[in-house]
């Protein structure tokens, strides 16, 4: 592969990525790989990490981490953050780059939303920006599955339909804007650990298959119909996240006599999003879910929203 030309570089990049919620996640059987077969529908909502990237210093490569769940972040070497830069600069051929980078997190850390990926996203873009790379489209793409399952959606945004992995993307049509109440929990879940259980639970060892993305949600995103949408969530992994979890059910079963039009755990969990009719209605949910004292942050949210993006320094 050739190198990449190098224009002049920027002294400081900002790029924020998105936290998602899975709409809808079909789990088959383990793989040879030790991955799962998936058919993923994602939605990017409107709670961002933002990495800051500066010119490093003898090709060392630093990342420090502030915001909430900052503490629970593992050692630099296994942040997805320090994963991206370095795979960047050994894709470019330019072992000698460094950067330092700045983790500002916002998305719940083994939340379920993919704010580990979203940092990695927004990593390999700000990088590629700060030490001048051209890189494609496509190569970023390549670059973030090789990152993780979640990776490539971090970068793209938006509604999308994943399979393999849940790496490999097809945008979904979307009409109008969804509402979501998100309800964090204090502790977060390890992925490996619900698809672990997820095997524990199905029958006779036999997940079935991951299938299509469901039509009934294709068709309710496609006419920009909340109420269909709501009813149409599906996570298979949830019952694998409430057996971890229990008091999640709590959280469901909430949200479900408060009026929302759907709950569904995203991704591994534990967090849970109550999808309402509108803005004013999701004041309502989250105001009322609040008070019930059952997570530890309540949020508003909507989506879909772009993928990673430069904003200023």
């Amino acid at each position: 592969m050739p190198r990449p030309t190098v224009p002049p570089s920027a002294p400081v990049v900002r790029v924020r990525a998105p936290g998602k919620i899975n709409l809808a996640l079909k789990v088959g059987p383990r793989r040879a790989d030790g991955y799962h077969e998936l058919a993923t529908v994602f939605q990017a909502v409107s709670l961002f990490d933002s990495v800051t990237a500066e010119a490093g210093r003898d090709g060392r490569i630093e990342v420090a981490v502030a915001g909430p769940g900052a503490d629970a972040v593992g050692a630099v070497e296994d942040n997805l953050a320090f994963r991206a830069a370095d795979l960047l600069r050994r894709w470019a051929g330019r072992p000698e780059l460094g950067v330092a980078l700045q983790v500002d997190k916002a998305i719940p850390v083994a939340g379920g939303m993919a704010g580990g990926s979203a940092d990695a996203a927004a990593a390999l873009l700000a990088c590629a920006q700060l030490w001048g790379l051209t890189v494609s489209r496509d190569d970023l793409l390549e670059l973030a599955r090789q990152l993780g399952a979640d990776v490539p959606f971090a970068l793209v945004g938006g509604c999308a339909v994943g399979h393999d992995r849940g790496d490999r993307l097809t945008p979904a049509l979307q009409r109008g804007l969804n509402h979501w109440v998100l309800a964090l929990a204090e502790q977060g879940l390890s992925t490996a650990r619900v698809f672990q259980k997820y095997d524990e639970l199905s029958p006779a060892g036999d997940p079935g298959s991951a299938g299509p993305a469901p039509l009934d949600l294709m068709a309710a995103l496609a006419k920009g119909d909340p109420v269909r949408l709501g009813a149409a969530l599906v996570n298979d992994l949830a019952p694998a996240a409430l057996a971890l979890a229990p008091h999640l059910g709590r959280v469901v079963e909430a949200g479900r006599s408060l009026g929302a039009l759907g709950t569904v755990v995203s991704g591994s969990g534990p967090t849970v999003a109550l999808l309402a009719r509108d803005g004013a209605h999701a004041i309502d949910l989250a105001v009322q879910l609040s008070s019930l004292g059952l997570a530890q942050r309540v949020l508003r949210v909507s989506g879909p929203v772009p993928g990673a993006h430069l904003v200023p320094a």
